[in-house]
């Protein structure tokens, strides 16, 4: 095997290199550990990054020595803590027994692992054997705290990618509490770069942003509970001119589901401070003497071909290393959710007729949303409640399961295990189950709470319920959902001065009824919700390969979505859906066309009412349908590309390409038409120059080199929201 992690034993220098990146770390004076480099990979190093000695005012320098030259609050850092002299953004804050924040973490020892260990209660990336990684663990001490840390590496064989993590251990006799601990720090030389984030809202979620680094601080956080709509988790620094196709970039991606923060400065002397992890914000954890606390994986990436490279990494990683169980590579079934073409309002008899049609138009799969349990007509009631309402399903839901497996579709069920009403058997019998402070009435939102799912009797009144459905086995695809963030942040299973740890151990709890129920239901798909997009975040990939992207079905608020998403995010986690126009969020309406080929541009599904159609209509989705299993493999599993973004213009063009390049398919979308239109060229890329390419429909003949340098003009426009989808395949 070759070795992935060079050790220069003299010089303390850690170098981790698979001949496409290197990441460069070393001990530095009074055993602190600093950057050295991360970028393309360099076969070796001669030292020549060892920190310049330069006097600096009012920065300290060392205990005991006289060189004014070093100091920790300029040395480009791995892991900073606090009150040692460094006064940029730490990443370790713990409050010890006399009541001091104070750390200084110095240099220990190593260890080279073969492969990638895992990570005790949490999910990350993995390997399927020892020989795709290599992973470094620094150990790092305070003496005087009696604390170790752990800093862990891990680096790819075959792909631009670093993983980190960190653990601490109280070594000491007494109690400690961790007050903050984030999961990585990397500090990078002087240089301007641009920060590209994804914020967003409910139904506008992921959008992409991008601002010039300035002086100070910028912070990309959530403190609902949850990744969020408003600020995804992941994050971009680029060099000012990358754009999609050229130019260094870093990606950040954590891979956790609560409350985040990720925390950049640019310090006096124009150097850039990255610190990711937990949000510290109402956050704090007791560390037992003996005591560890592992903190969750940041995915590192590189590329120095431009933002689409760095996407391609994300996108394989999450995958094929994240992802995991039976439908991580399957094709997943087209299907129909009935939420928007019924709501509440539903029984078996009026459900039947959608099961016909869809089995008519050669859907797949017939997805039961809100309102099967309890007695839950609103969404007032009944979240806890986790049995079938016998007004709705007189048979059981498994009568009306049955009538859809006989039509040769398979069946799904949506869930809100999370929640509990007022207004359900489970409050009225555990009200002390819900996120509550004692002597204050609890905030609702859509008359809903959140449960405290860090504690285990809670999760098991929950999972019992679920079990007890899923094990009649009737159930195909799983819907979780979540439909409001997290307040009212109190256990009544914690003592007060361990309140702060209600958010995490609420993370840690679902994470484990996940593990549980994946685990126990392998056939399942299960696909993530939290009304639409709020917690889409790489760790959900974990568990479920995909996700609802948005509660926004409008086809021009999706494209910006979708592309959004995909920085980080494949297609294959994202689902998307035909719905009905005008559209329920934003009253649009659009051609029946481009609705289809903005959802046949992730996993295609239908959420409207089937019976409501046109026969014109019906034939469409009936050719939808046939194109996209035929494409869908493709779109599922190819390689994706930007071309045109949507939040640069009029137009919105992407593409997927398979592994040999031998076919390739192409979406356009115009938005608006105009009376004097520009003419709309469309360059591909990635492609083989030496190819000769087919348009599937046209039996047009292309090179490769003409589909890449040249291009093709587009038709002109007749008409708004406008797609048009080439499909090339390679004849020789």
């Amino acid at each position: 095997m070759k070795h992935l992690i060079i050790v220069d034993e003299a010089e303390k220098v850690f170098h981790l290199t698979n001949g496409d990146i290197s990441y460069l770390l070393a001990v530095e004076e009074g055993g602190l550990l600093a950057h050295l480099y991360f970028g393309k990979a360099v076969k070796d190093y001669h030292g020549q990054r060892r920190y310049p000695r330069i006097d600096r005012g009012f920065s300290g320098n060392l205990p005991d020595s006289l060189e004014r030259g070093f100091s920790p609050d300029t040395l480009l850092r791995e892991y900073a803590g606090a009150g040692e002299g460094d006064y940029r953004l730490p990443a370790i804050l713990v409050e010890q027994a006399n009541g001091s924040q104070a750390t200084q973490f110095v240099y220990d020892r190593y260890e080279v692992l073969a492969g990638k260990p895992t990570l005790e209660g949490l999910p990350a990336s993995y390997v399927l054997d020892d020989s795709e990684a290599e992973t470094l663990v620094v150990y790092l001490k305070d003496a005087v705290a009696g604390l170790e840390l752990a800093l862990s590496y891990t680096i790819y064989a075959d792909r631009p990618v670093i993983t980190r993590s960190a653990r601490l251990d109280n070594q000491s006799d007494a109690s400690i509490k961790i007050e903050k601990m984030a999961s990585m720090t990397v500090d990078f030389p002087a240089q301007a770069l641009d920060l590209i984030s994804l914020p967003g809202a409910h139904v506008n979620e992921r959008h992409i942003n991008r601002e010039a680094l300035s002086y100070g601080q910028k912070r990309l956080a959530s403190r609902r509970g949850t990744t969020s709509h408003q600020m995804n988790n992941t994050m971009i620094l680029a060099q000012q001119k990358t754009d999609e196709f050229t130019g260094e970039a870093y990606g950040f991606g954590l891979v956790y589901s609560g409350n985040h923060a990720l925390e950049i400065e640019r310090d006096q002397i124009e150097q850039t401070r990255v610190v990711i992890g937990i949000n510290e914000e109402q956050f704090s954890w007791e560390l037992t003497a003996g005591a560890h606390f592992q903190t969750p994986e940041v995915v590192m990436t590189y590329s120095h071909q431009g933002l689409n490279a760095l996407s391609q990494a994300f996108h394989s990683l999450i995958r094929d290393r994240v992802a995991r169980g039976k439908y991580q590579h399957a094709l997943r079934p087209i299907l129909v959710n009935n939420w928007e073409a019924t709501y509440f309002d539903f029984d078996e008899a009026k459900l039947r007729p959608i099961v016909d049609e869809a089995k008519q138009l050669g859907i797949e799969m017939f997805v039961l949303d809100d309102g099967w349990f309890g007695h839950r007509d609103n969404d007032d009631s009944s979240l806890g409640d986790w049995f079938v309402d016998k007004n709705k399903f007189p048979n059981g839901l498994n009568g009306f399961a049955d009538y859809v497996h006989s039509q040769g579709l398979k069946f799904g069920l949506w869930f809100e295990p999370e929640m509990i009403s007022e207004d359900s058997e489970l409050f009225r019998n555990h009200p002390d189950y819900r996120l509550a402070v004692p002597g204050r009435k609890p905030s609702p939102s859509r008359q809903q709470f959140v449960l405290d799912l860090g504690r285990e009797e809670v999760r098991e009144a929950v999972l019992v319920q679920v079990e007890a459905l899923l094990d009649q086995g009737y159930i195909d695809y799983i819907k979780w959902d979540m439909n409001r963030h997290l307040s009212d942040i109190f256990s009544a299973s914690l003592p007060a001065g361990r309140q702060g740890e209600v958010f995490h151990r609420y993370t840690l709890g679902l994470y484990d009824m996940l593990e549980r129920l994946t685990s126990k239901y392998p056939d399942i798909l299960w696909e993530g919700c939290s009304g639409g997009g709020g917690r889409f975040d790489i760790s959900f990939a974990y568990y479920m390969p995909q996700s609802w992207t948005s509660d926004n079905t409008d086809v021009v608020a999706r494209l910006g979505i979708q592309y959004g998403t995909s920085l980080v995010y494949p297609p294959s986690v994202m689902t998307s859906h035909v719905s009905a126009v005008p559209n329920h969020q934003t009253g649009r309406i659009t051609p029946f066309n481009t609705r289809g080929d903005v959802a046949m541009s992730g996993v295609l599904g239908y959420e409207l009412d089937l019976t409501k159609l046109t026969e014109e209509e019906k034939e469409l989705v009936k050719a939808q349908v046939a194109v996209y299993k035929d494409i869908r493999e493709l779109v599922q599993y190819g390689n994706f590309t930007r071309l045109k973004s949507p939040f640069e213009g009029n137009e919105t063009a992407w593409m997927f390409t398979n592994a040999d390049k031998s076919e390739i398919l192409v979406f356009t979308f115009l938005v608006l038409n105009s009376a004097q239109q520009s003419i709309s060229q469309v360059k591909l890329t990635g492609l083989d120059s030496d190819k000769i390419y087919e348009n599937v429909e046209t039996k047009e003949i292309f090179g490769g080199d003409e589909l890449e340098h040249m291009g093709w003009f587009e038709a002109p426009a007749d008409h708004d929201f406008l797609s048009r989808r080439y499909h090339f395949k390679a004849i020789k």
